[in-house]
């Protein structure tokens, strides 16, 4: 299914999994840039080697690299984020056995956040974009990177022309954190936002969300949202293009 987002936040667990956010998106729309990343799972031919851990790192001055590498062809994916190769090195057996454990099972064996590492992230996908699951030590980083990647997906969308085939219009603003919290309730229910879906009038656009529920297939989830889109939706993402503001409605 092009052009939606499933979304279903686990605040316990501190997790996201979601389809239709691709590591570039993710990147290129992170409320701080990727700093370095150990890569677990992976085909990038074009990594660095620690010897420590006999696993391949991706510094930050080489981020555009592997953003523009198409990782949805690599299978699995996952990395965690570091801030210096120092901390890497001091990882202990148990530690390096956990973040294999994690690359293999997709689900650690304990909150992936290291002190070693100090990293925001672990990152666990696979056929990017279409199973993600990203740990978040700081939830205000989602809200961020979903609102800013809804904005540049409406401003890319239908061959380069905007969303609905039209003149292009300038860059959408960010949609702000607190439009993005007005869901609080049904990111943790498991919601699709539906870019598709869309509806475009002279003075504003609304995009509809539908609470679906919670998933790991997507092939299920794909075909539950072709039911529930007959149906009316849960709530708005609304754009005024007059003060180019955004708003939530929620239903």
């Amino acid at each position: 299914m092009k052009d939606i987002i499933y979304v279903h936040k686990n605040p316990d667990r501190h997790y996201v999994v979601s389809y239709g956010i691709h590591f570039n998106e993710f990147a290129m729309n992170a409320r701080k840039p990727l700093k370095n990343l150990l890569l677990i799972k992976h085909q990038y031919e074009h990594g660095a080697f620690n010897i420590h851990t006999h696993m391949e790192y991706v510094e930050k001055d080489e981020m555009k690299k592997i953003i523009d590498d198409g990782v949805q062809s690599y299978g699995d994916f996952c990395w965690i984020d570091f801030e210096e190769e120092v901390g890497v090195d001091e990882l202990n057996g148990q530690e390096i056995a956990e973040l294999l454990y994690m690359g293999h099972i997709k689900q650690p064996l304990n909150p992936p956040f290291y002190s070693k590492l100090n990293n925001r992230y672990a990152y666990l996908s696979h056929d990017d974009g279409w199973f993600n699951k990203v740990y978040y030590r700081d939830f205000e980083d989602f809200y961020y990177m979903l609102g800013a990647t809804l904005s540049s997906k409406l401003s890319t969308m239908k061959s380069g022309k905007g969303l609905f085939g039209m003149k292009k219009e300038k860059p959408y603003p960010v949609i702000g954190k607190e439009v993005i919290h007005s869901f609080q309730d049904k990111l943790k229910e498991g919601m699709v936002i539906s870019l598709e879906k869309a509806v475009l009038t002279r003075g504003k656009i609304e995009i509809p969300i539908w609470v679906i529920g919670d998933y790991y297939d997507m092939d299920e989830m794909a075909e539950d949202y072709k039911q529930i889109r007959k149906l009316p939706a849960n709530g708005l993402l609304s754009y005024d293009r007059k003060t180019k503001s955004w708003s939530a409605l929620l239903k």
